[in-house]
């Protein structure tokens, strides 16, 4: 029997300072607006922000998911089995394999404003992919998640 609760669940959301800049962003919009009137300059508040409110949303709506067995993150959906093991990255190696020691072909799911992320290796070998880059502020309940997912599977 399956529960249905995940174990572990996490959505990537949008800094607070990018609320504050979609807001900007309407200020910007009414002020560009405003020598043809009010009603134009009103327009442009409400559409300017909700245009970039909608943006650092739709940006900040990433999940990352270990359940039934499969971990999703983003659009990928990969079975724990097919995963190896899970190595917690410091704000350093972060920054370090999202730059200089990443590889063109890992599957990176990456917001820079996460200061953690967790490398999860690849042992499919059928797949190319070397392994899967995380960003995420929960690395170590991540880790324990897939871990748990693997020996219940297993």
């Amino acid at each position: 029997m399956q529960l249905s609760a995940s174990p572990y669940e996490e959505r990537l959301t949008a800094p607070r300072s990018w609320w504050f800049i979609s807001l900007l962003v309407g200020l910007s919009m009414a002020l560009i607006l405003l020598p043809f009137g009010t009603l134009p300059l009103l327009g442009g508040l409400v559409g300017g922000t909700a245009v970039a409110a909608v943006a650092a949303s739709s940006y900040g709506s990433v999940r990352i998911r270990v359940v039934a067995g499969s971990l999703i993150a983003g659009d990928a959906k990969i079975p724990v089995s097919a995963l190896g093991e899970a190595h917690v990255l410091d704000p350093e190696e972060t920054r370090a394999w999202r730059t200089f020691k990443a590889d063109t072909r890992a599957f990176m799911l990456l917001r820079s404003y996460i200061p953690t992320a967790l490398r999860v290796e690849v042992t499919d070998p059928a797949d190319p992919t070397p392994y899967l880059y995380l960003s995420t502020r929960a690395p170590e309940r991540l880790a324990a998640a897939l871990e748990a997912a693997r020996t219940t599977t297993a």
